[in-house]
């Protein structure tokens, strides 16, 4: 896909991830740029720098656990602003906790904005995008959608959800034309990860390693992007020696420590 003269909706798109894929989107000659989120302010103020970069944004305030808000907002948009060419489902929630410790309101956040907001978007998106027979779709999972870990039972499990779906999804909308991408960022330095009680040896990549790997994934038409060193031996570790993988990451996480104080952690954009 190329983005030149192209419109493009970042969901999450006021801090972390999302927003470093919006930079990159209009560094890369991305025409339009719809960013939502549901914190109006950091939305302007984003605004405002981007429109430097020669883009036309169009800020939208969402929460995304409102299906009925979504369909108004979108189909708005939509109207107005003619079609999306990308969808970027980057907005998400994660809390940290040991399971048998986990409040099933967390669990729920995290079910309402990882699944089933993206599941709203997409599906008010994609539709349009078959009815024009073009389009690209990109759901943000994560390195723990193929190796999961302790402390991010549900978190870990709306990640495996999410790329499921993205290789159902794929194989739906193929005929379509429309594609269909998952992008799997391993530990990101990110505002969520900065409250987190980190896992030994991993170290955070920059948003913006993320967001450029990316760019070079839909120019080269992948259809998974695996991102980094650790992601990779990582995955590739799970399909070879599954046990051991297991072993390594039950010693790097934070339940070995014993004083560890629990908190939630969590990012909605």
């Amino acid at each position: 896909m190329k983005l030149q003269g192209k419109t493009a909706l970042v969901t999450g798109a006021s801090r972390g991830i999302g927003k470093a894929i919006a930079f990159e989107l209009a560094k890369n000659g991305i025409k339009r740029l719809l960013i939502l989120a549901r914190n109006k302010q950091r939305l302007a103020e984003m605004a405002i720098d981007l429109q430097l970069l020669g883009v036309e944004v169009i800020p939208l305030v969402v929460d995304l656990t409102d299906r009925v808000q979504i369909d108004v907002v979108i189909s708005k948009a939509w109207r107005d602003y003619g079609q999306i060419h990308l969808l970027v489902n980057c907005a998400g929630v994660a809390h940290q906790t040991p399971f048998l410790q986990s409040k099933l309101p967390q669990v729920q956040e995290e079910i309402a904005i990882n699944l089933i907001g993206m599941y709203t978007v997409t599906r008010l998106i994609a539709r349009r995008m078959v009815s024009q027979r073009e389009g690209t779709i990109v759901n943000v999972a994560s390195l723990m959608g193929k190796v999961a870990a302790p402390t991010m039972s549900t978190y870990s499990a709306t990640k495996f959800a999410i790329l499921g779906f993205t290789q159902a999804l794929r194989g739906e909308l193929a005929s379509h034309n429309v594609k269909v991408i998952s992008l799997l960022p391993t530990l990101t330095d990110t505002d969520m990860v900065r409250d987190m009680s980190l896992f030994r040896w991993m170290v955070p990549m920059s948003p913006q390693v993320v967001a450029q790997a990316l760019i070079r994934g839909i120019d080269r038409d992948q259809h998974e992007i695996i991102i980094g060193w650790q992601s990779h031996l990582a995955v590739w570790g799970s399909y070879l020696v599954p046990r051991l993988v297991e072993w390594v990451i039950q010693l790097a996480s934070p339940l070995t420590d014993s004083n560890q104080s629990w908190r939630r952690i969590g990012v909605r954009g």
